[in-house]
Protein backbone atom coordinates (compact mmCIF):
# COMPACT_ATOMS: atom_id res chain seq x y z
CA UNK A 1 0.00 0.00 0.00
CA UNK A 2 1.52 3.48 -1.07
CA UNK A 3 1.49 5.83 2.07
CA UNK A 4 0.50 9.08 2.30
CA UNK A 5 1.66 12.43 4.05
CA UNK A 6 1.16 15.76 4.13
CA UNK A 7 3.81 18.74 3.81
CA UNK A 8 3.23 21.84 6.24
CA UNK A 9 4.13 25.36 4.90
CA UNK A 10 7.15 26.14 6.32
CA UNK A 11 7.88 29.81 5.27
CA UNK A 12 5.84 33.45 5.03
CA UNK A 13 7.32 34.46 2.31
CA UNK A 14 8.05 32.49 -1.33
CA UNK A 15 9.56 32.60 -3.96
CA UNK A 16 9.67 32.31 -7.41
CA UNK A 17 11.60 29.29 -8.37
CA UNK A 18 12.55 28.27 -5.33
CA UNK A 19 15.38 25.29 -5.96
CA UNK A 20 17.87 23.27 -5.22
CA UNK A 21 17.72 23.05 -0.71
CA UNK A 22 21.24 22.23 0.63
CA UNK A 23 21.52 21.27 4.77
CA UNK A 24 24.93 22.99 5.98
CA UNK A 25 25.38 20.42 9.18
CA UNK A 26 28.45 22.17 10.48
CA UNK A 27 26.54 25.51 10.74
CA UNK A 28 23.29 24.22 10.91
CA UNK A 29 21.89 26.23 8.30
CA UNK A 30 19.84 25.99 4.74
CA UNK A 31 20.31 26.64 1.90
CA UNK A 32 18.30 27.64 -1.43
CA UNK A 33 18.07 29.42 -4.51
CA UNK A 34 15.69 31.77 -6.23
CA UNK A 35 16.87 30.95 -9.59
CA UNK A 36 15.18 33.80 -11.69
CA UNK A 37 16.04 36.22 -8.89
CA UNK A 38 19.41 35.38 -9.00
CA UNK A 39 19.28 34.78 -4.77
CA UNK A 40 21.10 32.36 -2.79
CA UNK A 41 19.48 32.32 0.63
CA UNK A 42 20.68 31.17 3.87
CA UNK A 43 17.90 30.09 6.44
CA UNK A 44 17.57 28.53 10.15
CA UNK A 45 15.61 25.53 10.86
CA UNK A 46 12.96 26.20 13.70
CA UNK A 47 11.26 22.98 14.14
CA UNK A 48 9.46 22.21 11.13
CA UNK A 49 9.71 26.32 10.27
CA UNK A 50 12.48 27.37 8.47
CA UNK A 51 13.29 31.50 9.20
CA UNK A 52 15.42 33.32 6.29
CA UNK A 53 18.39 34.97 7.63
CA UNK A 54 20.52 36.29 4.52
CA UNK A 55 20.41 37.04 0.81
CA UNK A 56 23.49 36.88 -1.84
CA UNK A 57 22.15 38.54 -5.35
CA UNK A 58 24.09 37.58 -8.22
CA UNK A 59 23.56 38.89 -11.90
CA UNK A 60 20.95 36.75 -13.63
CA UNK A 61 20.03 33.73 -13.35
CA UNK A 62 21.48 30.81 -10.10
CA UNK A 63 21.49 27.27 -10.57
CA UNK A 64 22.07 26.01 -7.31
CA UNK A 65 24.79 26.19 -4.34
CA UNK A 66 26.96 23.90 -2.70
CA UNK A 67 28.95 24.22 0.33
CA UNK A 68 32.40 23.32 1.32
CA UNK A 69 33.15 22.16 4.78
CA UNK A 70 35.01 25.66 5.60
CA UNK A 71 31.70 27.38 4.86
CA UNK A 72 32.60 28.89 1.23
CA UNK A 73 29.91 28.45 -1.16
CA UNK A 74 30.08 27.17 -4.59
CA UNK A 75 27.53 28.64 -7.05
CA UNK A 76 26.33 27.79 -10.41
CA UNK A 77 25.37 30.82 -12.11
CA UNK A 78 23.94 31.32 -15.59
CA UNK A 79 26.85 30.09 -17.83
CA UNK A 80 30.10 30.43 -14.96
CA UNK A 81 30.89 28.59 -11.63
CA UNK A 82 31.90 31.16 -8.85
CA UNK A 83 33.16 30.47 -5.53
CA UNK A 84 32.11 32.91 -2.77
CA UNK A 85 34.11 33.23 0.71
CA UNK A 86 33.01 33.41 3.93
CA UNK A 87 34.03 37.41 3.93
CA UNK A 88 32.37 37.60 0.81
CA UNK A 89 34.89 37.61 -1.79
CA UNK A 90 33.77 36.31 -4.91
CA UNK A 91 36.13 34.01 -7.29
CA UNK A 92 35.42 32.65 -10.71
CA UNK A 93 36.25 28.77 -11.16
CA UNK A 94 34.88 27.66 -14.13
CA UNK A 95 32.91 28.56 -17.30
CA UNK A 96 30.62 25.77 -18.40
CA UNK A 97 28.57 27.16 -20.74
CA UNK A 98 29.60 29.32 -23.77
CA UNK A 99 29.38 33.00 -23.39
CA UNK A 100 25.84 34.51 -24.34
CA UNK A 101 24.45 30.73 -24.82
CA UNK A 102 20.87 30.61 -25.39
CA UNK A 103 20.45 28.65 -21.96
CA UNK A 104 21.77 28.18 -18.37
CA UNK A 105 23.44 26.34 -15.18
CA UNK A 106 20.50 24.15 -13.65
CA UNK A 107 20.23 21.55 -10.85
CA UNK A 108 23.87 21.08 -9.33
CA UNK A 109 24.56 18.54 -6.12
CA UNK A 110 28.51 17.42 -4.67
CA UNK A 111 29.14 14.10 -5.19
CA UNK A 112 30.59 11.38 -2.43
CA UNK A 113 34.23 12.50 -3.29
CA UNK A 114 33.50 16.29 -3.16
CA UNK A 115 33.36 17.15 -6.45
CA UNK A 116 30.47 19.37 -8.03
CA UNK A 117 27.89 18.30 -10.75
CA UNK A 118 25.85 20.50 -12.66
CA UNK A 119 23.85 20.57 -15.93
CA UNK A 120 22.02 22.70 -18.29
CA UNK A 121 18.98 23.57 -19.87
CA UNK A 122 17.71 25.44 -22.79
CA UNK A 123 20.02 25.12 -25.41
CA UNK A 124 18.16 22.31 -27.24
CA UNK A 125 20.93 19.86 -26.42
CA UNK A 126 21.36 19.77 -22.50
CA UNK A 127 24.47 18.58 -20.71
CA UNK A 128 26.01 17.25 -17.17
CA UNK A 129 29.42 18.01 -15.65
CA UNK A 130 31.51 17.40 -13.62
CA UNK A 131 33.32 20.13 -12.30
CA UNK A 132 36.91 18.53 -11.06
CA UNK A 133 40.60 19.71 -11.81
CA UNK A 134 40.03 22.96 -12.43
CA UNK A 135 38.18 21.97 -15.35
CA UNK A 136 34.20 20.51 -15.98
CA UNK A 137 34.53 16.58 -17.51
CA UNK A 138 30.79 15.82 -19.70
CA UNK A 139 29.24 13.17 -18.26
CA UNK A 140 25.72 13.28 -20.43
CA UNK A 141 25.68 15.57 -23.45
CA UNK A 142 22.27 14.33 -24.93
CA UNK A 143 19.83 15.49 -22.42
CA UNK A 144 16.48 17.85 -22.42
CA UNK A 145 16.52 18.97 -19.37
CA UNK A 146 19.12 18.44 -16.94
CA UNK A 147 17.66 18.40 -13.62
CA UNK A 148 17.71 16.62 -9.94
CA UNK A 149 21.24 14.44 -8.65
CA UNK A 150 21.78 12.35 -5.99
CA UNK A 151 23.57 9.51 -4.53
CA UNK A 152 22.81 5.74 -2.69
CA UNK A 153 24.28 5.42 0.46
CA UNK A 154 27.17 4.10 -0.39
CA UNK A 155 27.85 6.16 -3.37
CA UNK A 156 27.91 3.16 -6.04
CA UNK A 157 24.46 4.43 -7.96
CA UNK A 158 24.03 7.28 -9.60
CA UNK A 159 20.40 8.92 -10.12
CA UNK A 160 19.54 11.91 -12.60
CA UNK A 161 17.08 13.42 -14.20
CA UNK A 162 15.84 14.79 -17.22
CA UNK A 163 12.75 16.50 -16.92
CA UNK A 164 11.43 16.98 -20.52
CA UNK A 165 11.65 13.06 -20.94
CA UNK A 166 10.12 12.40 -17.61
CA UNK A 167 12.62 10.01 -16.56
CA UNK A 168 14.90 9.01 -13.81
CA UNK A 169 18.20 7.44 -14.58
CA UNK A 170 20.65 5.43 -12.61
CA UNK A 171 23.84 4.16 -13.28
CA UNK A 172 27.12 2.73 -11.76
CA UNK A 173 29.46 5.54 -9.99
CA UNK A 174 31.50 7.12 -11.41
CA UNK A 175 31.91 5.26 -14.66
CA UNK A 176 28.64 3.05 -15.39
CA UNK A 177 26.66 3.34 -17.93
CA UNK A 178 23.00 5.25 -17.91
CA UNK A 179 19.88 3.30 -18.24
CA UNK A 180 16.12 4.42 -16.92
CA UNK A 181 15.25 4.04 -13.85
CA UNK A 182 11.62 4.85 -14.08
CA UNK A 183 9.72 7.22 -15.58
CA UNK A 184 6.63 9.68 -14.26
CA UNK A 185 3.45 9.93 -16.05
CA UNK A 186 1.78 12.82 -14.18
CA UNK A 187 3.74 15.77 -14.10
CA UNK A 188 7.64 15.38 -14.62
CA UNK A 189 10.06 15.09 -12.26
CA UNK A 190 12.67 17.69 -10.84
CA UNK A 191 14.43 17.33 -7.81
CA UNK A 192 15.65 14.76 -6.11
CA UNK A 193 17.57 12.97 -3.24
CA UNK A 194 17.65 10.05 -1.18
CA UNK A 195 17.49 8.79 2.30
CA UNK A 196 19.71 6.66 5.06
CA UNK A 197 17.93 3.50 3.59
CA UNK A 198 18.73 4.18 -0.22
CA UNK A 199 14.93 5.47 -1.07
CA UNK A 200 14.61 8.07 -3.73
CA UNK A 201 12.28 11.03 -3.17
CA UNK A 202 11.26 13.12 -5.94
CA UNK A 203 9.75 15.93 -6.37
CA UNK A 204 7.07 16.40 -9.34
CA UNK A 205 6.90 19.63 -11.39
CA UNK A 206 3.00 20.18 -12.03
CA UNK A 207 1.89 16.96 -9.92
CA UNK A 208 2.17 18.97 -6.41
CA UNK A 209 3.55 16.15 -4.60
CA UNK A 210 6.71 14.35 -3.62
CA UNK A 211 6.92 10.44 -4.40
CA UNK A 212 9.24 8.37 -2.62
CA UNK A 213 10.83 5.36 -4.26
CA UNK A 214 12.66 2.42 -3.80
CA UNK A 215 15.80 1.63 -5.36
CA UNK A 216 14.45 -0.28 -8.15
CA UNK A 217 11.70 2.75 -8.85
CA UNK A 218 8.90 1.10 -7.06
CA UNK A 219 6.54 3.78 -5.46
CA UNK A 220 6.25 3.68 -1.53
CA UNK A 221 4.88 7.01 -0.67
CA UNK A 222 3.40 10.25 -1.58
CA UNK A 223 3.98 13.75 0.48
CA UNK A 224 0.92 16.03 -0.64
CA UNK A 225 2.44 19.38 -1.43
CA UNK A 226 -0.12 22.61 -1.70
CA UNK A 227 1.70 24.31 -4.49
CA UNK A 228 1.40 22.37 -7.75
CA UNK A 229 4.93 23.21 -8.66
CA UNK A 230 6.77 21.19 -6.70
CA UNK A 231 10.79 21.72 -7.14
CA UNK A 232 13.22 20.12 -5.28
CA UNK A 233 14.22 18.26 -1.70
CA UNK A 234 16.59 17.61 0.68
CA UNK A 235 16.94 16.05 4.17
CA UNK A 236 17.67 18.72 6.95
CA UNK A 237 18.07 19.29 10.82
CA UNK A 238 20.46 17.98 13.28
CA UNK A 239 18.88 14.48 13.15
CA UNK A 240 18.40 14.66 8.99
CA UNK A 241 14.46 13.56 9.60
CA UNK A 242 13.10 17.21 8.53
CA UNK A 243 12.25 16.54 4.83
CA UNK A 244 12.70 20.47 2.81
CA UNK A 245 10.62 20.57 -0.36
CA UNK A 246 10.98 23.96 -2.04
CA UNK A 247 7.98 25.15 -4.83
CA UNK A 248 7.45 27.93 -7.56
CA UNK A 249 5.25 30.21 -8.44
CA UNK A 250 6.92 30.15 -12.22
CA UNK A 251 4.08 29.02 -14.95
CA UNK A 252 0.94 29.38 -12.64
CA UNK A 253 -1.81 31.09 -13.95
CA UNK A 254 -3.60 34.00 -12.33
CA UNK A 255 -6.59 31.23 -11.49
CA UNK A 256 -3.99 28.73 -10.39
CA UNK A 257 -2.02 30.94 -8.24
CA UNK A 258 -5.47 31.87 -5.90
CA UNK A 259 -6.30 28.23 -6.36
CA UNK A 260 -3.07 27.32 -4.69
CA UNK A 261 -1.92 30.52 -2.88
CA UNK A 262 1.16 29.09 -0.67
CA UNK A 263 2.93 28.18 -4.25
CA UNK A 264 6.48 29.55 -3.53
CA UNK A 265 6.66 28.49 -0.74
CA UNK A 266 9.17 26.22 1.58
CA UNK A 267 7.40 23.09 2.74
CA UNK A 268 8.22 20.82 5.40
CA UNK A 269 7.67 16.59 6.23
CA UNK A 270 8.76 14.39 8.94
CA UNK A 271 8.69 11.32 6.69
CA UNK A 272 12.00 9.95 7.33
CA UNK A 273 15.75 10.17 8.16
CA UNK A 274 18.44 11.50 5.32
CA UNK A 275 22.05 11.08 4.35
CA UNK A 276 24.37 13.92 5.54
CA UNK A 277 24.93 15.70 2.04
CA UNK A 278 28.54 15.67 1.30
CA UNK A 279 30.65 18.80 1.47
CA UNK A 280 32.37 20.33 -1.90
CA UNK A 281 35.83 19.73 -2.02
CA UNK A 282 37.50 22.68 -3.55
CA UNK A 283 40.84 21.59 -5.77
CA UNK A 284 39.13 17.99 -5.79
Amino acid sequence: MIKRHTARVATGAGYFLGEGPVWDAGRQRLLWVDIMAGHVHEGRLLGDRIEPVRTLSFEGSVGAVAVAESGDLLVAERETLTRVHPDGRRTPLARVLPEGAPGRLNDGAVDPSGRFLVGSLGNGREVLVRFEGGGCATIDDDLTLSNGLAWSPAGDRFYSVDTLRRTVYVRDYPDGGRSVLFTVDDGHPDGLCVDGGGDLWLAVWGGGRVERRSPEGELLAIVEVDAPHTSSVAFAGPDLDVLVITTATQDLSPAGLARHPLSGRLFTARVGTGLRTPYWKPGS
